[in-house]
């Protein structure tokens, strides 16, 4: 159970890290070409809006599952 937690601790600060790149690499990528941007009819942010949520799903699913594992962690004690 241990090792699947930290699996579990990895992905989650990966899902965490990946959200924050990409982020950063969209915003970048609109003050280096606005006027790319400027032809969708989308906002800009409208992808890191997406991410976010895809990105919050996911992390409160991996929280839960880790406290299912301490939660059974601690009662094998």
């Amino acid at each position: 159970m241990k090792k699947l937690y930290h699996i579990l601790r990895i992905v989650l600060w990966s899902t965490v890290g990946v959200f924050i790149g990409t982020s950063i690499y969209t915003w970048h990528d609109y003050r280096t070409r606005p006027g790319l941007y400027a032809m969708q009819s989308a906002p800009w942010y409208l992808r890191i809006q997406v991410n976010a949520v895809y990105s919050v799903v996911t992390v409160a699913v991996i929280l839960f599952l880790m406290w299912i594992i301490r939660k059974n962690q601690k009662m094998g004690h």
